[in-house]
């Protein structure tokens, strides 16, 4: 038995490895996406695929790397690694993402001849191209052979010894060629910096300690998601929600419906009645599906934790193969957006049963824009991504927060001003908080915000946002938030107001970028009247807003509250 100290020693140096591995990706990627947004996850994991230690990223890749990791070593077999081989996945349905979104593993060899299987690493990047339909994103794909380049579990190392053959497979499927393989080095220093200090731990400890120390520090993080869990109401309660439509046919929403049980022993994601496959790029897969939903968990039981495999042994997902949360071949993947709604429908689904801890809706999307083009001065293709903020809900506690990244991407960023117009032709005009965009409510609601970017040379415009057909619900008698929207050549003859869009830019035009606002909790009516004042201060709510939403009376010129129109407004209410 190993002792506690010496346990815990192990673990921090285990999530000190991943730290530097994070740390070795960010500064050697050649993508802002990599570097500035951190569309990124990884890991390091034992010799049963389990979880030991990761760092912040994208959090959904944190459970779906589990998932394909286990699905790529029952491919190839454990005896198919050896020491210094690096091997690429990306085959969607069994990656638990799209395409662009590739997965490094290497195994990791320790002990007194170094001939042990100790573990693996593994890193999830987004690559920015790999041959799909279209440059960018696909939006319209209806084949997962539309959407590029499949990499079932091929080795880019064997044994130390570079393939240059598939690095030029690669690099021909690519429009970004450069960028790309510039990625796929930074994967592999980063599963290098993993590899060696896993070595040096069991150097120092012993394997016999090391493997000890793993099985205490798992079983440790199940003991605290089942003390977590314990705290937690039981029953079984639902909710659904809504997909703007599948890329192909507009005019059809998705239903997500998820039923959420929580007993001593289990909580359980029930996705039965969702809408069945479709025909467009939006279907989950199984490993992304379980990747969300076991975000909503952790982030009700062990949000304080980094996460290890011990951390999930509570949670069990259902989802019916053959629908939009469980896809099959060949089944069009690229836009997986339905995956983002799921953790918020957990969240109301429990929203009755545990109303001191959820908050209301959020904007609920993570309101993807990507701008792409040829730049006129150097000839060569050029594109930059963005994903913007939104409001989070109003909750028990206060009001909701202003510009906050999606809650299915906590460990990710947006892409500063600064860099994205260094690394393109293109102006960012406005970048600001969304008036009256949080829901009204005794808490206020977050706002979203808004952004314009402005082409300096001809383009296209991308934008990613399937929640504009409904707004963020609110909670406690809270209103709901504004919905998202993007907006095309604003305020000229050609305006265009969509959600989800692949269009050719001129130079001059521009695409604007507003993000939902956060749902509101409680009555609005009763909101502190100092605290309306403050808010149409600070140009949080407007004027009218204050008066139509929060029956409060406030003067444009002096933001003086004229408290007997205030009384007389809230009185005839």
């Amino acid at each position: 038995m190993v002792d506690p100290i010496t346990a815990e020693v192990i673990r921090s140096r285990l999530l000190s490895a991943a730290g530097e591995m994070m740390r070795t990706l960010k500064r050697t990627a050649y993508d802002t996406v990599v570097y500035e947004i951190q569309d990124f996850g990884l890991g390091l994991y034992d010799r049963q695929c389990r979880l030991l230690a990761e760092a912040p990223g994208l959090a959904v890749f944190t459970r779906s790397n589990d998932y394909a990791l286990r699905r790529l070593v029952d491919h190839l077999g454990e005896e198919s690694f050896e020491p210094g081989d690096v091997v690429l996945l990306n085959y969607p349905y069994w990656s638990g993402a799209h395409i662009l979104d590739v997965l490094s593993v290497s195994p990791i060899y320790a002990g007194p001849s170094g001939d042990r299987l100790v573990g693996y690493t593994a890193a999830k990047v987004h690559w920015l191209d790999l041959g799909q339909k279209d440059p960018g994103y696909c939006l319209d794909t209806t084949d997962l052979h539309q959407e590029g380049l499949i990499l079932p579990g091929v080795k880019i190392c064997r044994r130390g010894q570079w393939n240059q053959e598939l690095e030029s497979i690669i690099r021909f499927n690519s429009r970004l060629p450069d960028r790309v393989i510039g990625n796929l080095h930074a994967q592999v220093a980063c599963l290098r910096v993993g590899e060696q200090r896993v070595r040096e731990i069991v150097d120092r400890f012993g394997l016999d300690t090391f493997q000890e120390a793993v099985q205490q520090i798992l079983d440790h993080g199940e003991r605290v998601a089942r003390s977590r869990l314990a705290q937690l109401p039981k029953g079984t309660w639902s909710a659904e929600g809504w997909v703007d439509h599948d890329g192909i046919d507009r005019d059809t929403m998705l239903r997500l419906k998820v039923t959420v049980t929580i007993t001593d022993d289990a909580f359980t994601v029930d996705l039965t009645g969702s809408h069945d496959m479709v025909r467009g790029p939006v279907n989950l897969t199984l490993g992304d599906t379980m990747g969300v939903s076991a975000l909503a968990f952790k982030g009700l039981t062990t949000p304080d934790l980094p996460a290890n495999e011990g951390h999930f042994r509570p949670l069990r997902v259902i989802a019916p193969e053959g629908t939009l949360v469980h896809a099959v071949p060949p089944a069009p993947t690229f836009t997986a957006w339905p995956s983002l709604y799921i953790p918020e429908l957990i969240m109301q689904a429990l929203a009755g049963a545990m109303p001191d801890r959820i908050p209301a809706c959020s904007g609920g999307d993570i309101c993807s824009v990507m701008l792409l083009g040829t730049d006129a001065r150097t000839g060569r293709m050029w594109l930059e991504a963005n994903n913007d903020g939104v409001g989070f809900g109003g909750h028990a506690g206060g009001d909701g927060e202003s510009g906050i990244m999606h809650l299915s991407e906590p460990g990710s960023r947006n892409n500063p001003v600064e860099v994205m117009e260094t690394r393109a032709p293109i102006l960012v005009e406005r970048y600001a908080l969304r008036t009256d965009s949080g829901g009204p409510g005794r808490h206020r609601g977050g706002l979203g915000v808004e952004r314009v970017y402005r082409f300096l040379q001809p383009g296209h415009a991308l934008a990613v946002v399937l929640k504009t057909k409904t707004r963020p619900w609110g909670l406690a008698g809270g209103r709901e938030g504004a919905p998202n929207q993007v907006v095309l050549r604003a305020g000229t003859a050609r305006e265009q107001v969509t959600g989800m869009v692949y269009e050719a830019m001129e130079a001059g035009d521009t695409i604007t970028n507003l993000s939902g606002g956060g749902g509101g909790w409680g009555d609005p009516f009763t909101r502190d009247p100092e605290k309306v004042r403050d808010d149409v201060r600070s140009g949080y709510v407007s004027v009218e807003a204050a008066r139509r939403d929060y029956g409060v009376a406030v003067n444009p010129a002096t933001f003086e509250i004229d408290w007997e129109e205030t009384r007389r407004l809230r009185a005839s209410r």
